[in-house]
């Protein structure tokens, strides 16, 4: 089998996968799930089996990153074993995992052996009483442990993803600074995005990235070159800290101009863009095609992938919380 390259009609190249294992997750974050989980499809998550054939499909299409991500993942009995067979197909170079970290510390020597490299762990707050409010359990203080044993088990790196809103958590930004000023972790501002159910929601708390990029720039603080499978955040390191910060802004301009990501459901769908109207569903193939036609199918769907998604002009496509891929 000869691998090839991932490039879409816009001359795009796709080197990340984020893989949603589960759609299920134990926070009911404001910004996601006010409500709790509520399933919406009684298809079964993707198997072991189903996994493997989509994990060496896009291995062999150039995909050297792939990312795990829910709903929360390590709901997902069995995600020490799907880690492990990501990390062992050839061409995948990097596993990374994003987790609210609510379980995580029990099981993360498990995940870092089984071959886990970057650990993105997501904190909104670092006032105990503000995340409750946020996420809707008062666990930071076992996520700030996460944190502390992800740096300590010696991972390449380590992320925290923390999303903007204009009445929780934009008066923290030097708390957050403050956060990074000792520990060696990448602390990422995320835009609140719209999605179908939070329309309201995002008129009330959506803050822009600029603000943020501006008193970083004037204090002294410089974008560092953005690698070649690196996610789509901004990143900016400073000499006096140990740990860098980045922005994610998905309503700046030309946002989508340098997309190297690719998104699979839980239930085996295709999404080309997180806010994409469609999907494709590969499921019907995974069992029936070979590593080498199902290669193939994924190319030619690659070819319908937009310029850009339309959140400016408020279509947020049919994604109706962040949670049913991943983010």
């Amino acid at each position: 089998m000869q691998n090839t390259q991932l490039t879409d009609s816009y001359q795009r190249q796709f080197t990340y996968l984020r893989l949603s294992v589960t759609d299920a997750c134990n926070f009911r974050c404001n910004y996601c799930l006010p409500d709790g989980y509520c399933p919406t499809n009684s298809e079964p998550y993707l198997s072991l089996e189903e996994i493997q054939s989509v994990v060496s499909a896009f291995a062999l299409n150039g995909i050297r990153k792939i990312r795990l991500t829910g709903g929360e993942p390590t709901l997902r009995k069995d995600l020490a074993e799907i880690m492990a067979l990501c990390k062992s197909t050839t061409g995948i170079e990097t596993l990374a995992l994003t987790s609210n970290g609510y379980r995580i510390n029990k099981q993360l020597k498990h995940y870092v052996d089984a071959g886990l490299d970057q650990l993105n762990l997501s904190i909104d707050s670092l006032v105990p009483e503000t995340f409750r409010l946020i996420t809707g359990h008062n666990k930071l203080t076992e996520v700030l442990m996460a944190v502390e044993q992800a740096i300590s088990l010696g991972l390449k790196k380590v992320k925290i993803n923390s999303v903007l809103m204009r009445e929780y958590n934009n008066n923290e930004m030097q708390s957050f600074l403050n956060f990074v000023k000792d520990r060696p972790v990448s602390l990422r501002f995320i835009e609140l995005m719209q999605t179908g159910d939070n329309q309201a929601f995002f008129k009330q708390q959506h803050v822009s990235g600029y603000s943020i990029q501006t008193m970083l720039e004037d204090n002294g603080w410089l974008a560092i070159l953005r690698e070649a499978n690196a996610g789509p955040a901004i990143e900016y390191t400073h000499p006096n800290y140990a740990g860098t910060i980045g922005l994610i802004m998905p309503y700046s301009k030309n946002f989508c101009a340098s997309c190297n990501r690719l998104r699979i459901s839980s239930h085996g769908n295709m999404h080309l863009c997180l806010f994409a109207e469609e999907h494709h569903k590969l499921r019907p193939h995974l069992i029936n095609e070979d590593t080498e036609q199902l290669a193939k199918r994924i190319r030619e769907l690659l070819q319908h992938k937009g310029a850009a998604h339309s959140l400016q002009q408020g279509n947020s496509g049919s994604t109706q919380h962040l949670a049913m891929i991943g983010g």
